[in-house]
């Protein structure tokens, strides 16, 4: 884990060097984004609903039981810890042990939702019938259809799961099923089921913030429902770049540097 981090680091650094020179017209472009009004009205698609689209900076939340606010705005409301796990659940907390057993983001699986919208940027993509969460981490992506459309029968086991849209007044509502249960809804492993039901809310109430509410009912893994309150700031001055995690991990997997990740053998 740690030659990725370092992989990340040296990229940040050797930036600067690839980059091409820029004109004037993309300067005053991107000085024009910079002093956008974060405060000024809510964008609209031309139904009406609010626009999500943008590139959003999100509260980095490795532990979903902390409550804190960052310097640019973002801000996190955690789930008191402890959580209330059943005996099925706290075993999995209990026994999550990424050196040993290997991490799933290490091998360079999905992340699946929650724990995507922890790390690097992202870039939402909006029109009248669905939504694009397109995620740097890992260049993972996730399309939502906004139309209200029931769940899909027979759908399988999968890391975002069976996604699913609607609109509640200005509310984005997305209900993920049939997720496969193997994520974890933060980088400390807090764990999930394929038993659960993921309700997230998204409201944009101006121009530069979106308040992002999740709350996750699984009965196999939790006494009672658990849930996260976010706020994501709008960053139009940064891009989504490519994310080639096997690139880097590759080596490190194959050497045992990194412990490779297995589904659980009972699945």
């Amino acid at each position: 884990m740690k030659n990725r981090f370092y992989v990340m680091a040296a990229a940040a650094v050797m930036l600067p060097v690839f980059l091409a020179p820029i004109s004037s017209a993309q300067t005053r472009a991107a000085s024009a984004k910079k002093i956008a009004d974060l405060n000024g009205p809510t964008p609209r698609l031309a139904n009406g609903k609010a626009d999500f689209r943008g590139t959003w900076a999100r509260p980095y939340t490795p532990d979903i039981t902390k409550t804190f606010t960052n310097a640019d705005g973002t801000s996190n409301k955690g789930e008191p810890d402890p959580l209330p796990y059943t005996e099925w659940g706290k075993k999995q907390w209990e026994s999550y042990n990424p050196t040993k057993n290997g991490d799933y983001a290490g091998s360079c699986m999905p992340f699946g939702w929650i724990r995507s919208f922890s790390p690097h940027p992202m870039q939402i993509i909006q029109n009248d019938e669905h939504i694009a969460f397109l995620f740097e981490q890992s260049t993972m992506f996730a399309v939502v259809p906004t139309d209200g459309r029931p769940h899909r029968d027979g759908y399988p086991l999968t890391w975002f799961g069976d996604s699913v849209g609607r609109w509640d007044a200005d509310t984005l509502v997305i209900e993920p099923v049939h997720m496969n249960g193997w994520a974890k809804l933060d980088t400390n492993g807090h764990p999930f089921s394929n038993q659960a039901k993921l309700t997230m809310t998204f409201r944009r109430p101006d121009l530069g913030h979106i308040l992002f509410n999740w709350v996750l009912d699984d009965p196999k893994t939790y006494t009672r429902p658990i849930k996260n309150e976010r706020v994501f700031v709008l960053t139009p001055n940064v891009e989504v770049m490519e994310y080639s995690c096997m690139e880097g991990n590759i080596d490190n997997l194959l050497e045992g540097v990194v412990t490779p990740w297995h589904p659980p053998a009972d699945q």
